[in-house]
């Protein structure tokens, strides 16, 4: 009988490099893939804090005759004196990370907020609210949106209506 002479044990050139060849193009497949899945939580975090300042917005309108604050639309850093979403909402929303968009990875640590509000609708009963020619009875009025297009989709914004919905989607029009 004779012995056939042993392969020693273990990968060769070739069937390493395929290997490799293979995981790369895997890798290459998955990775657009879950960067998208990444960005759409990020959206949908923001869509969840921005409902979370509506609630604490209706909170504030309840305790102040369903007036609007009369606050700046945003502030350029944390050390400005300025009445603004963040500071005005504060005692509504205890946890500051409310006011901080998942994709804002430095707007927020400058200013404290990712999220501007909409200045034209401050101090302003809650059923006179007016935005270019909309009037207080369409509630699809825009009251908070992030302070940049961070985000996957048509616009890369998240809203907060007047009727304290969230969406990704622009509601609204304008009249002539």
């Amino acid at each position: 009988m004779s012995k056939l002479p042993r392969r020693p044990a273990g990968f060769t050139l070739t069937e390493l490099l395929v290997t490799l060849l293979i995981l790369t193009v895997l890798a290459g497949i998955a990775f657009p893939i879950g960067s998208a899945v990444m960005a759409r939580s990020r959206s949908a975090a923001c869509i969840s804090n921005l409902r979370q300042i509506g609630v604490g917005l209706e909170a504030y309108l309840q305790d102040h005759a369903q007036t609007m604050p009369n606050i700046a639309a945003g502030r350029k850093s944390k050390g400005e004196d300025t009445p603004v979403l963040e500071t005005e909402l504060a005692a509504y929303l205890p946890n500051p990370e409310g006011f901080h968009c998942p994709a804002d990875h430095e707007i927020f640590e400058k200013s404290g907020c990712s999220y501007i509000w909409n200045s034209t609708q401050s101090g302003r009963h809650r059923n006179k609210l007016e935005f270019f020619g909309k009037s207080g009875a369409d509630k699809r009025i825009p009251l908070i949106t992030d302070k940049e297009d961070w985000h996957p989709g048509e616009t890369g914004t998240n809203f907060l209506y007047a009727d304290l919905s969230a969406s990704a989607k622009v509601k609204f029009g304008t009249n002539r």
